[in-house]
């Protein structure tokens, strides 16, 4: 494993800590995008393990982990894509192979649309372009006036932890939950609150995206966990129709966060694609 460096990118006048590994000034890197909720911590042993093969960096979006949002961020989706790119600006980075998980989808393919000789490939964890797809029942409380607030205003960590160890039958590492935990604070209920009102259901988006995808042909790697709550894994196959699917990896076990709760079999299916893109080999 490739060690780490701590450090910040800032945007705008925002602020978001970042983790990298790998040679620091390489223009090619490995970029992962969270989701929600999450930071960048949540790819610590993914980002070292592809700081050996070349670049890797982790970044906290806007609202999530400790990052101070830019002043007047509108918390939607093409905010945060726009975000991102000014982010790979001021880190250097100038050819992007994605790794994405939940939002950071969204976030990551709108980019990624948007600058298409930047974009060089895609790893797709429990996400992707996703018709027909409405909004899970959580996502639909976030998103209703008042009851959202209510129900942001008071949950208690043993009910965070019961309600997170729901959504993988292989359970999820303490220290990952409750650091989440630690990090959703009220800012960051606020931040959600405004991310999934600003978002209508990611079905509404997926013909316009998914065409837009298409004629790209990127490379992409897919994960799924097949105990997501959220997020289907019947979508697993279907990325097939977007993109030029090297291999399609269903996690019979794993929920919503595969590569916290099966660690090893992700980082064995992800490291290797990411090393045949970046022309380096991944032993074992």
């Amino acid at each position: 494993m490739s060690a780490l460096r701590r450090g910040r990118v800032e945007v705008a006048g925002g602020s978001s800590p970042l983790i990298e590994a790998g040679a620091p000034d390489a223009r090619e890197a490995v970029v992962f995008v969270h989701g929600n909720p999450g930071s960048s911590t949540d790819w610590t042993a993914l980002v070292a393990g592809a700081g050996e093969l070349g670049r890797a960096v982790a970044v906290d979006m806007p609202g999530f982990g400790k990052a101070r949002a830019p002043e007047g961020f509108a918390f939607d989706v093409p905010a945060y894509a726009d975000f991102l790119g000014r982010a790979l600006e001021q880190l250097q980075i100038e050819r992007v192979h994605l790794v994405l998980h939940d939002f950071g989808g969204p976030f990551g393919l709108l980019w990624g649309v948007s600058h298409p000789a930047a974009w060089a490939s895609v790893v797709l964890i429990n996400i992707g372009v996703m018709p027909g797809y409405t909004w899970h029942s959580m996502a639909k409380r976030w998103r209703t006036p008042i009851v959202g607030e209510l129900v942001q205003a008071w949950i208690p960590r043993a009910a965070w932890r019961r309600t997170m160890q729901k959504s993988s039958p292989r359970g999820l590492p303490e220290e990952f939950v409750d650091k989440m935990y630690d990090d959703y604070d009220h800012a960051t209920r606020r931040t959600v609150l405004k991310l999934y009102r600003n978002t209508p259901d990611p079905g509404t988006t997926a013909a316009e995206l998914g065409a837009a995808i298409a004629e790209l042909h990127k490379p992409a790697l897919v994960v799924w966990g097949a105990a997501d709550p959220f997020l289907g894994v019947e979508y697993a196959e279907r990325q097939r129709e977007f993109f030029d699917v090297q291999e399609v990896i269903v996690l019979k076990e794993s929920g919503h966060w595969p590569f916290q709760d099966d660690p090893q079999a992700v980082e064995r299916a992800v490291l290797p694609f990411l090393g045949r893109r970046l022309g380096v080999g991944v032993a074992g």
